[in-house]
């Protein structure tokens, strides 16, 4: 039961402390301009899609079977269609001049959902060995401060107080401990499990950068800024992966 716990509150640690710093750096910009918005969004979207392309789908892929991962795909992204609906019904007045903050909040809700599987692969990893639990640790920790950063600007300049904005950045990191949690407690889970929840973080990040941060960041500026943003996060993605 010890080793359960020091396996979560590691993943919770290392969950919150890059996701924190992200939002840290996010609501410390002072008036960012609309041309280093887009870009901010368009890196956060080119991060993810090497995420999703080079380590989440080849992960469940070597897991399971194609059916697998496409059910956990499409569910993944029917469910953020859904937080989308919600949202939108929920904080219609709030929302329908301001995109950014929808943005944020849509964002905000993918990457909790994403840090779970996340955290999964690390309680895993740690029953495995120390070794790569550690290394999947710090790994996530340092590509979650982006991510981070991709959620508190959105919403700080959406018109979020700051404070609130961490409390939101900070909780979005805590399902990362969640996953530690379960990964632990039940180390020789199903494969086929496993596989649907990293399709599912998978799918849920495909319909974020399709829906909100790509369409998001093209609105705030029309130019190339946009697209170097977006191949720069797809290439320090790779290479943080292959590290």
């Amino acid at each position: 039961m010890n080793e359960i716990i020091k396996t979560t509150l590691i993943g919770l640690f290392f969950g919150t402390f890059g996701t924190t710093i992200g939002g840290i750096i996010g609501v410390k910009f002072k008036n960012p301009s609309k041309k280093f918005l887009s870009f901010i969004l368009s890196f956060a979207s080119g991060l993810m899609i090497a995420i999703v392309c080079f380590d989440l789908l080849p992960e469940a892929f070597k897991l399971t079977t194609l059916p697998t991962v496409f059910l956990g795909i499409i569910l993944g992204i029917a469910t953020m269609i859904f937080c989308d609906v919600i949202i939108d019904k929920k904080f219609q007045s709030k929302l329908q001049k301001n995109t950014l903050l929808k943005t944020g909040i849509v964002v905000s809700i993918g990457l909790a959902l994403h840090n779970f599987p996340e955290g999964l692969a690390i309680g895993s990893g740690f029953e495995a060995s120390l070794t790569l639990g550690l290394s999947l640790a710090i790994a996530i920790c340092l590509h979650d401060v982006p991510e981070g950063i991709s959620m508190a600007v959105p919403m700080k300049n959406g018109g979020m107080k700051p404070a609130k904005v961490i409390f939101y950045v900070i909780l979005s990191g805590i399902t990362t401990g969640i996953g530690a949690f379960f990964g632990a407690l039940i180390g020789g889970i199903s494969q086929s499990v496993i596989a649907m929840c990293l399709s599912f973080a998978g799918g849920a990040m495909i319909y974020i950068v399709s829906g909100e941060l790509i369409p998001e960041s093209n609105e705030l500026y029309h130019g190339r800024i946009t697209a170097i943003g977006n191949i720069l996060g797809l290439l320090i993605g790779i290479l943080a992966m292959n590290l």
